[in-house]
């Protein structure tokens, strides 16, 4: 014991001797823990648990009644969070305050909630809008009073900060769409679960007119005693659903929110944590390793005044479990602030759910062992090293460097090998199983890197001399080289096998997302309920944000009463079809059909004047019809109603990935149903969907909605910049430390060159030349490796359900090979880490100090 505590005072002193190499190891240890710190911490923080969110829907009460369209039995879970009646009943009386306390006595307040578009200073929005008099003693903690004051009287209303980070002022008028009216704002109130949200406050109908039972409405009620579940049950039954505060505060919260539940989730943290591991050792495993060759004399003073090789080991590794030890407390400390406070600014701009801070302190504490064993299992073969150097040889100043033992790549080989046969095993086994297949692989390509480093070395006798010094010293220290550049593989191979796999299975979707509109189009409908001035008004309003673009108008199906009717048209190659019916046919006359083209097709113009369907793919066409079924559009469960068949022709459409049909007013007249005029169609997408669909609900007051037609390339290429920022942080970060370490092992090196004349260029070339190497031979090797794996990824990523041999032999869904991403990432990253590193280098000489 008393050789350990020797070992850590060591360690200590030394790791505070040399600052600048112990900051770089904490850095590469502690930085992961900090970033997982937080990403935990943040995560439960917007993790709101019921019981947390008790006092923004209940405040002081002790029950929140909600009510229903009808007086049937209500089914719920024990927090009335997803509280319906499976079954309608027989009477839709609205409840009476006088019959809520038969059943339950007490006080009542009543509320209700709904949505509102509201005017702000950059435009029309939808807001939430919550009715009830936060001035009762019952609604304390509902809401936060931040300025001014709570509603008092019909029209007025306290807004959300968020909508005064918009502008909006108290004393200001609001005007409001559905309901139409305009309020007055006293006063600014936050909600604590939600301080992101667009939310007006008001009295009960001081804004909204009085909601029918069912529609967002109920009551809180200040009751002598709890509500326990027993009543609850007899609520239920009686047709109320209940949010009681006895029952949430009874109901043990699981703990276990952000810890895995089941065997997926604990191989996928199980193959998180071994790469995590594995990064940070190949990372910080060079650091040791310089360290290791400037502390041998001493080292070897300790060997000569009796130390064991165990002595010398233990030294080491003390120096991995103080600096890993150090690096996981400051991790852990400094991840928590981050995160929530990343968290409280996220959930303010964002709306993301926030509750009080929440540090899950067990994951937590297994993130900072993380780090500890990342620490030791860094130091392992620079303390085997130590325990292996020849005393006499540093003492009298003739040592060099330890090298591994020459040997042939046979444990590379195996993994690498074994790696190949459980990827090929799990390909139509899905995507958890591919990833855990993985492991073997990385290892063992990690494992020949030190023969990969030696053998390309051998071309470093052709090269020109900057390349050559450096080459020759990373191959002189290939446990340090191999380390790096490993990391740096094993990053690239990440990016490469996940780029491609995702991209092949957006490439996939893309494919199979087919649809009858050419891509870009926008479509803006709106609801049968409006009349012809509303729907004019709507029509002039996209003109105006439409300027010099075609506007085509399409049709919406009713039946003969004017309901709203939705169409379906099945496809005829049933059941093998992954998609078995295309939605919601257009409707419309031979301007709809251009634009559908982008062309005049004579031919289908006619066909469509005839009252036939024109088919954009064969799919939906048999004997020379298509099949329409027609359902209604506002109930809860899709009912089908009748079926007909319509004849059809084939045409095309503007892109190949067009297919459907469009249907002509008068074939459906002939059917007896009807049509109504409630859409537009452009070609030209708006740059905020969101934005406009707000502006023009308020501008037309009407409802109706605005979706494009968009493919998946904007996904693909967000997904691919999110992969190349990791890629990018992974490389540099490796290579820079690996190129600033190896600077420092070879400054005697620079020193002599600057001695004998060389220009400081020589330097700077010198030390981009060794970031040009580690960085791509890393990322060579990583391509190669991770082509492999991603084109074995493309299996489970793009074909689901085919499972053994015949689904390996039917082949991937697609393969898609994103070029540019892999040119970026396998040679970009190399030059821009060359070229940084080289700017940075010291070209002035350093005097070396003579040890006596």
């Amino acid at each position: 014991m008393s050789a350990f505590l020797a070992a850590l005072r060591i360690s200590r002193r030394d790791a505070s001797r040399f600052k600048g190499r112990s900051a770089l190891i904490m850095v590469m240890i502690g930085l992961p823990v900090l970033v997982i710190t937080a990403v935990l911490t943040g995560a439960a923080t917007t993790s709101v648990t019921p019981k947390e969110r008790a006092v923004t829907r209940l405040g002081a009460a002790d029950a929140r009644l909600i009510t229903f369209p009808y007086r049937a039995p209500v089914r719920q879970d024990y927090s009335g969070d997803s509280a319906y009646q499976p079954k309608s009943g027989t009477s839709q009386r609205p409840w009476t305050p006088a019959e809520i306390n038969t059943l339950l006595p007490g006080r009542l307040l009543r509320y209700q909630t709904s949505l509102a578009n509201v005017r702000l200073p950059d435009g029309f929005n939808q807001a939430d809008v919550v009715e009830v008099d936060l001035r009762d003693p019952m609604t304390a903690g509902m809401r936060i009073l931040e300025q001014g004051r709570y509603a008092a009287a019909p029209g007025e209303v306290t807004i959300s900060p968020k909508m005064a980070d918009l502008g909006v002022r108290v004393g200001d008028t609001l005007t409001l769409r559905r309901p139409d009216r305009t309020v007055k704002v006293v006063g600014v109130a936050e909600n604590p679960n939600r301080p992101g949200i667009l939310e007006l406050l008001a009295l009960p109908e001081g804004v909204l007119v009085h909601q029918n039972d069912g529609n967002s409405s109920g009551w809180l009620v200040d009751t002598a005693g709890p509500v326990l579940r027993s009543k609850v049950s007899q609520l239920n039954d009686a047709g109320l659903g209940v949010t009681s505060r006895a029952v949430l505060d009874a109901h043990k919260d699981d703990d276990s929110r952000g810890n895995p539940n089941d065997t997926r989730d604990l191989v996928q943290l199980g193959v998180v944590i071994v790469f995590v591991v594995m990064e940070t050792v190949l990372l910080a495993g060079p650091a040791f390793a310089v360290g290791l060759r400037r502390r041998r004399r001493e080292l070897a003073v300790i060997s000569a005044q009796g130390g064991s090789p165990r002595h010398l080991r233990m030294i080491v590794l003390a120096d991995g479990l103080v600096l890993g030890g150090a690096a996981a407390v400051l991790g852990v400390v400094l991840g928590i602030g981050p995160g929530l406070l990343v968290e409280s600014v996220a959930a303010r701009e964002l709306d993301w759910s926030h509750g009080p801070a929440d540090v899950p302190w067990l994951p937590v504490l297994g993130v900072a062992a993380l780090g500890l064993v990342s620490g030791l299992i860094a130091a392992i073969v620079p303390a085997v090293q130590a325990s292996r150097q020849n005393t006499a040889q540093v003492l009298s100043g003739r040592a060099a460097e330890v090298r591994g033992r020459a040997r042939r790549p046979l444990l590379g080989i195996v993994l690498v090998a074994a790696g190949l046969g459980a990827i090929g095993y799990a390909m139509t086994r899905g995507q958890v199983t591919m990833i855990a297949a993985f492991v073997p692989f990385v290892f063992g390509m990690v494992a020949l890197m030190p023969w990969l480093v030696q053998a390309t070395s051998r071309i470093a006798a052709r090269l020109p001399l900057p390349l050559r010094l450096s080459v020759r010293d990373a191959a002189r220290h290939r446990v340090r080289t191999a380390s790096a550049t490993a990391a740096v593989m094993a990053a690239t191979m990440g990016a490469v096998a996940i780029g491609i796999g995702s991209s092949s299975a957006y490439a996939q979707q893309e494919e199979q997302n087919v649809t009858v509109f050419p891509l870009g189009t926008t479509v803006i409908g709106g609801a049968t309920e409006m009349d012809g001035q509303t729907w004019a008004r709507l029509k002039d309003a996209v003109r105006a944000r439409f300027p010099g673009t075609d506007i085509v108008t399409g049709h919406e199906a009713t039946d003969a009463k004017g309901r709203d009717l939705w169409l379906t048209v099945p496809r005829t190659c049933e059941p093998a079809c992954a998609q078995r019916f295309y939605d919601q046919p257009p409707i419309g006359g031979a301007d709809l059909l251009a634009f559908l083209q982008k062309r005049r097709d004579p031919q289908a113009a006619a066909a469509l004047a005839a009252g036939k369907a024109v088919a954009f793919s064969p799919d939906v066409v048999r004997d020379g019809t298509i099949e329409l079924t027609m359902s209604d559009r506002d109930s809860d469960t899709i009912k089908e109603r009748r079926r007909i068949r319509i004849p059809a022709v084939v045409s095309s459409g503007a892109d190949p990935r067009q297919a459907g049909a469009m249907i002509p007013p008068q074939a459906l007249a002939k059917a007896g149903l009807g049509t109504v005029e409630r859409l537009l169609y452009t070609a030209s997408p708006p740059q905020d969907e969101r934005r406009m669909e707000a502006d023009l609900r308020g501008e037309v007051n009407g409802n109706l909605y605005l979706n494009v037609e968009r493919g998946k390339a904007e996904d693909r290429a967000f997904a691919l910049l999110v992969l190349l920022g990791a890629a990018l942080v992974l490389v540099l970060g490796g290579t820079f430390a690996a190129t600033g370490l190896a600077a420092a092992d070879m400054r005697p090196d620079l020193n002599n060159l600057s001695a004998v004349g060389a220009a400081p260029r020589v330097r700077r070339l010198v030390v981009a030349a060794q970031a040009a190497y580690i960085a791509g031979l890393g990322a060579a090797v990583g391509l190669v490796a991770g082509a492999v794996a991603g084109v074995a990824l493309t299996w489970p990523m793009t074909r689901m359900g085919s499972g053994g041999m015949h689904g390996l032999l039917e082949g991937p869904g697609a393969i898609d090979v994103p070029w540019s991403f892999l040119a970026v990432v396998v040679l970009g990253l190399p030059l821009v880490a060359a070229l940084v590193a080289g700017l940075f280098t010291r070209t002035r000489l350093v005097l070396a100090r003579r040890v006596a």
